[in-house]
């Protein structure tokens, strides 16, 4: 039984040693074509990753820019709403003392 245990791990220990010597064969030739395609790529995802951030950050700025506008011109609203309001308030104080005094001339007559 020992005999058969041997030959079975020196067959597994032979088997693995034989497939990683040819598995490992094919990979250093192509080894040297693999670092300058890993270098390009590199590089290309480099400046994929550039541009990315690049338009994340125009983006942004567009966008902090169009909140300015919105901000800025709800701002005005605001205002102009004030001085509409100013304005009809005034207007009707006017009215008011205009009926005031008129009800004044005419208890004095």
């Amino acid at each position: 039984m020992s005999k058969l245990l041997a030959i079975l791990v020196a067959s597994l220990f032979a088997a693995s040693a034989f497939a990683a010597s040819h598995v490992g064969a094919p990979m250093a030739a192509a080894s040297g074509a693999k670092p300058a395609a890993s270098a390009a790529a590199k590089n290309e995802m480099k400046a994929e990753a550039k541009a990315e951030k690049k338009d994340a950050k125009a983006e942004a700025k567009a966008e902090k820019k169009k909140a300015k506008a919105e901000e800025k011109k709800a701002k005005a609203e605001a205002k102009a709403a004030k001085k509409t309001k100013t304005a009809a308030t005034d207007a009707k104080k006017e009215k008011t003392v205009a009926g005031a005094e008129a009800k004044k001339e005419e208890a004095k007559k």
